[in-house]
């Protein structure tokens, strides 16, 4: 793929933004539309959601694309709730067993990051694939909760069995993840958003 095809000139419209002013996020121009990707999450061999996001850079390893809350609902889950104008901001990586994706409300509030434990990103001309493997992590907007999700789930994957080198690899994203994130680290972690390469 061509990472020139990703929405190098963005702009995250009223419509996506559901009533927010007119700030515009980090690389975001005014007067040009980003190209829409679609979004496919992975669970065991089967396509969980599949979304449309707006393409926001890609560096040839980190891609960025944004997209409002894709659940036919507000679903809560005790520490945060998802709810229909929120909007997240997707980081995926071509090299990293992770997706992070920062949660804002409608409001322009951030709510906090959830974190998918993940392969690696199939990123492509126009999508993104992704595989879930079960383990989550989730950070509140000021650092102070830092929740572990989904172990129990990961472990009755059965993954550790039928693929013990990317069992190993989700672990270790697991634990990283935690230790930025306890570290205050997540924003350095993501960054601006990626130059096209």
């Amino acid at each position: 793929m061509s990472t020139e095809q990703w929405g190098q000139d963005e702009q995250w419209g009223q419509d996506e933004r559901r009533g927010q002013d007119e700030r515009r996020g980090p690389g975001e121009r005014r007067g040009r539309t980003a190209r829409t990707v679609t979004v496919r999450l992975v669970k065991a061999g089967r396509e969980k959601i599949a979304y449309p996001a707006r393409a926001l850079g890609d560096d040839g390893t980190h891609a960025v694309v944004r997209a409002p809350w894709a659940g036919s609902g507000a679903r809560d889950f005790g520490f945060v709730r998802f709810e229909p104008g929120d909007v997240f901001t997707e980081h995926y990586w071509r090299d990293r067993w992770y997706a992070v994706k920062e949660v804002r409300a409608a409001s322009g509030r951030l709510k906090g990051w959830y974190c998918d434990i993940t392969r690696p990103a199939d990123i492509g001309a126009d999508e993104v694939v992704c595989e879930d493997l079960d383990l989550d992590l989730w950070v509140s907007a000021d650092g102070s909760s830092v929740l572990r999700l989904d172990e129990d789930e990961f472990a009755a994957s059965g993954l550790a069995g039928r693929d013990p080198g990317a069992a190993a690899h989700a672990l270790a994203a697991l634990d990283e993840l935690e230790a930025v994130a306890r570290a205050g680290g997540l924003p350095d972690l993501l960054g601006p958003l990626p130059a096209q390469a």
